[in-house]
């Protein structure tokens, strides 16, 4: 239990958020809006900005460059976020968010990343070791950036462990199955995330009772192998995890959802937070799907307020 836990929360792969909201889009058609925002986002901004509303002490670490790089920052100081960065070379991407008020639809638009300095994977990895000293726990988030060596998430989750801070893990795939032997505190990707890092078809798992299934067999997996709770969200169903006896189910709240995007990354800032405070399990995926909804109603992605 940590009344006071410091947090490190870190993603390579930055995001500028544009959201843009219309009654309806014609498809093949020009649509105008005049009601939209652009954020500073991605899965290491968003948990940041969640523990810091929460009044948390949290810092993430992220590669940065190209023109829209001090606007990225200056948008994380509106924020009153603590960024720390490594210059990259890499302009930052873009992601767009289409909200149709009729439908209550949210589509979202992801470019991909461009190539990264190949001097920016050794780079984060020292600006980290200095970081995690001062670290209670630690979220590894996302996706990396085209161009970031192989291993640098598992570099990471080294140094964290071999600091004394816990390890939180949203990844997915090799850097997941990477991390798994430092021993994280727990693990939580979404269904279809967990379904690719085991190389199984997400469309094979989809099934209620399949889903079930998939998720206790790993959920137990991992707990008797490395000993980390396992919670699988599921968007708009119910949130499935490992209690470390048996697979258990938390609903889902519902709200008015006015922009999803973000929520389960609150999902995953909420989980840490409550679990660093000496929290059960069972609390933590409480506290997460509240934060998860609180984020859903509400324009901006990836805040509470």
């Amino acid at each position: 239990m940590n009344e006071n836990p410091q947090f490190l929360c870190v993603c390579l792969n930055p995001v500028i958020q544009k959201t843009l909201v219309f009654h309806e889009i014609e498809r093949g058609e020009v649509n105008r809006t005049s009601e939209y925002r652009i954020d500073a986002a991605g899965k290491g901004v968003i948990p940041t900005r969640i523990l810091t509303q929460l009044g948390e002490r949290a810092t993430h670490l992220t590669q940065l460059g190209g023109p829209t790089r001090d606007w990225f920052l200056s948008m994380c100081a509106e924020d009153r976020l603590d960024i720390e960065w490594v210059e990259s070379g890499a302009p930052i991407r873009f992601c767009t968010t289409l909200i149709e008020e009729a439908s209550g639809r949210a589509t979202e638009l992801v470019e991909e990343s461009l190539p990264v300095a190949p001097t920016t994977s050794d780079a984060l990895v020292e600006r980290f070791a200095i970081l995690v000293r001062d670290a209670d726990a630690v979220l590894l988030s996302g996706t990396v950036a085209t161009g970031i060596a192989p291993h640098t998430m598992a570099r990471f989750a080294r140094l964290a462990r071999d600091a004394g801070a816990r390890l939180y893990l949203d990844i997915k795939k090799t850097d997941l199955l990477e991390c798994l032997e430092f021993r994280p505190v727990c693990v939580k990707p979404n269904l279809e995330e967990l379904a690719q890092t085991f190389g199984i078809p997400y469309a094979s798992v989809r099934d209620e009772r399949v889903a079930r299934d998939f998720a206790e067999e790993k959920g137990e997996h991992i707990w008797r192998t490395y000993s980390a709770y396992l919670v699988v969200t599921r968007g708009s169903k119910s949130t499935l995890y490992w209690d470390g006896t048996a697979l258990r189910e938390h609903p889902i709240q519902q709200v008015r959802a006015l922009n999803p995007i973000g929520s389960g990354d609150a999902f995953g800032a909420g989980l840490a937070r409550v679990l660093e405070r000496g929290g059960s399990i069972h609390e933590a995926v409480a506290e997460g799907t509240r934060l998860g909804a609180q984020n859903a109603a509400l324009l901006k992605p990836g805040t509470i307020l």
